[in-house]
């Protein structure tokens, strides 16, 4: 289902986005055998933290649409260091409170546009991994992966059957 080969010195990072309270199966496949899973926000659900915790260690930070007593407990931004390299994450890019480039990131992870992509801007690679919950905006249905090794960052997008 993925292109990534799976080395030994490389840590694989599920990333997620806007599940809005649905966590389809194939997300439960793609991300089988990652180290880590971030969610980007629009969580819409604490038993969707959960069920992914099952999988791998979960950061989550909170969306816009992340607004009953659970979601409170989670920040609107993490800072999270793997394999030397520091990754920001934020619901919506759009309120960017810090200057990546600057503040020694490799890597911003983002969510709210339910567009995926994957962008290198100034040395710091820019993804969204898209919407993984209810279709909307006839958008696929997508999640990410992200590769980490001591000298090389990767990052693919994974349509899911939706």
């Amino acid at each position: 289902m993925t292109n990534f080969s799976r080395k030994k010195d490389t840590v694989t990072i599920g990333v997620i986005s806007d599940t809005h309270g649905l966590l389809r199966p194939e997300v439960l496949d793609v991300f089988e055998n990652v180290d880590r899973i971030i969610h980007a926000g629009d969580i819409g659900g604490e038993s969707v933290l959960h069920e992914l915790d099952h999988i791998a260690p979960v950061v989550a930070v909170r969306g816009n649409m992340d607004g009953d007593n659970w979601a409170f407990a989670l920040k609107r931004t993490e800072a999270v260091e793997i394999k030397r390299s520091l990754i920001y994450v934020i619901h919506d890019l759009g309120r960017l409170d810090i200057d990546p480039e600057v503040s020694g990131c490799s890597v911003v992870i983002s969510g709210h546009s339910h567009r995926p992509a994957v962008k290198k801007h100034n040395g710091v690679l820019y993804l969204n991994p898209g919407s993984a919950g209810p279709r909307r905006f006839k958008l696929p249905a997508s999640v990410a992966l992200l590769s980490l090794a001591d000298e090389r960052i990767e990052a693919e997008i994974v349509r899911l059957n939706a």
